[in-house]
């Protein structure tokens, strides 16, 4: 039996952190919505004493293995064992490897964790995050000007996870709350060198949240307002107002997770970037 009622395993071996097989992983599993995947994670695989263990709980728990090792004895073992045992197994990186080696007629360096260096792009993500940190929630304004990216919208559009994730990528970004009744910070209106995009999503949708929210803390709403049809319609339509006035740009979220957010911020940022460069 391939799964069990609607659920099934899939063991994920590693010989570094294997942030690679589960994002793939879970891009593919999304896709069956009727079936779940329990996963069982395991990285810096790099000995056939940790693979001994991992094919002792692959053994005991049997579904799709997939794996991104580099050490060929590993990967030779693997797949003998998942043989073996009637179960499919697929290395996630050999086959693109395949194809560059193909194309750039150069062999790989086989290092573990390549794309884990600790070179100037990964101390730019670190400065990045450490910024959007310091700037979360409208916090040290003064700093704004500072930004690639300054987020502002209303209460539960996504800006602080957003921003995280932009940060992730190497983007200093900043976000800024447009609360009912409190005046925006003033350096909002004369900044120049970041891209200020503002957050916005349906009255109904910001409802909906803002509930969840307040019952997943067990809390009532301190002000009536905040879940308020009229009152959420007048902030939205208030924080409009402010992004046309300001011209900045306007992004609704209403159906877009924190990735797809994520994903047309930096789209517009590389824009942004690429028209100035041109100018």
């Amino acid at each position: 039996m391939p799964t069990s009622g609607n659920y099934f395993h899939l063991h994920l071996v590693s010989d570094s952190t294997g942030e690679t097989l589960i994002t793939v992983a879970r891009a593919v599993a999304a896709q069956y919505a009727n079936v779940s995947a329990v996963e069982h994670v395991y990285p810096l695989v790099r000995s056939q004493k940790q693979l001994d263990r991992v094919l002792n709980e692959i053994e005991e728990a049997p579904g799709i293995v997939l794996f991104t090792l580099l050490e060929k004895d590993l990967v030779h073992r693997l797949e003998i064992k998942c043989r073996e045992m009637n179960i499919p197994s697929l290395s996630i990186i050999g086959p693109v490897m395949q194809l560059f080696e193909a194309y750039l007629g150069a062999a790989t360096t086989g290092k573990i964790g390549a794309q884990h260096v600790l070179n100037a792009e990964y101390f730019r993500r670190i400065d990045a995050l450490n910024y959007t940190m310091i700037h979360d929630d409208g916090q040290h304004v003064e700093g704004l000007e500072e930004a690639d990216v300054v987020l502002v919208g209303v209460s539960r559009t996504s800006k602080t996870p957003t921003s995280i994730y932009l940060a992730n990528r190497g983007i200093r970004t900043a976000n800024v709350p447009l609360v009912p009744g409190i005046p925006h910070p003033h350096q909002l209106e004369t900044l120049k060198k970041p891209l200020v995009v503002s957050l916005h999503a349906t009255p109904e949708r910001l409802i909906q949240v803002r509930q969840n929210r307040l019952l997943s803390m067990g809390a009532a709403p301190s002000n009536e307002d905040y879940v308020d049809r009229q009152a959420v319609a007048d902030e939205v339509a208030h924080a409009r107002r402010l992004s046309a006035r300001f011209d900045w740009v306007q992004l609704d979220v209403t159906r877009r997770s924190i990735e797809e957010t994520a994903a047309a911020v930096m789209k517009l940022y590389a824009d942004r970037q690429k028209t100035r460069h041109t100018e």
